[in-house]
């Protein structure tokens, strides 16, 4: 079935293409954790439109209820959740995902996330426990991660097929984020064939500074490919005793989510 979803992406066409509705999309798109509040001209530059274009598309979005606009600013309105409501409702991620997620989440005193790829990124789309340490990243369900600099991101290239990992190590974006970040295609490469091995990955201080993060694949019958993960102090993700703890529940965790995929 992935196949075939794969086949019928590729057999589509610029002719089936609305490229007004693209337009559309990249002016969503611009508004992101750095960008929540953009003037015209800024988004304009992010989408690449001339103004003209991009003023009827951000007004059309207004009109709708997804953008608001306070004198000459632009920002997404909570109408936005609705376009994802019907991914997140139809996996049922609420009522079957995250009661798994709380449950092992308990386990180890730290919240589980979950995500999926989405272009060369990973998108979280499930989140659960309760996590009173400080970490200053604050990914919540919609957040995006980086594929190859992040634990859950180099945990879910290694769910993929050999052909697709291949793929998204060869093209997704290197950014360094920290003085630790790996920007070596080979070195993450091999870290991504070493945590298909060994079941999780780990990744110390390259996304952000003093922060690791473990994560396991998940890899369901139907084809569907997730990852789980933890971030935390540095300090406390290193202590070897937590760590195989943390790693033997998120393995755990993610046979049982694969059986909901």
């Amino acid at each position: 079935m992935l196949m075939q979803r794969q086949t019928a992406a590729r057999e589509i066409t610029d002719r089936d293409i609305s490229l007004t509705f693209v337009k559309g999309m990249s002016v969503l798109k611009a508004f992101d954790t750095s960008s929540t509040h953009l003037t015209l001209p800024q988004i304009a530059r992010a989408t690449g439109l001339d103004r003209a274009s991009a003023r009827r598309l951000v007004l059309t979005l207004v009109h709708l209820g997804y953008v608001k606009q306070e004198e000459r600013v632009f920002s997404l309105t909570p109408r936005i959740l609705v376009l994802a409501s019907g991914f997140l409702q139809a996996r049922q991620f609420g009522k079957t995902i995250e009661p798994v997620l709380r449950s092992f989440s308990q386990q180890i005193s730290d919240a589980i996330s979950m995500a999926m790829i989405d272009g060369h990124q990973a998108v979280y789309v499930a989140h659960a426990g309760a996590d009173t340490k400080p970490v200053s990243i604050g990914f919540t369900v919609g957040s995006r991660a980086p594929l190859l600099h992040t634990a859950i991101g180099r945990a879910l290239v290694a769910a993929c097929s050999p052909e697709q990992a291949r793929e998204l190590i060869a093209n997704a974006p290197l950014e360094r984020f920290t003085e630790s970040t790996v920007l070596d295609r080979d070195a993450i490469a091999a870290d991504i064939a070493l945590t298909a091995k060994r079941g999780f990955a780990f990744v110390d201080g390259e996304f952000e500074a003093g922060v690791a993060a473990i994560a396991t694949p998940v890899r369901s019958e139907s084809g569907e490919t997730a990852s789980l993960g933890i971030s935390g102090n540095s300090n406390r993700l290193r202590d070897e005793d937590y760590q195989n703890r943390v790693v033997d529940t998120l393995r755990e965790c993610s046979k049982a989510v694969a059986a909901l995929l």
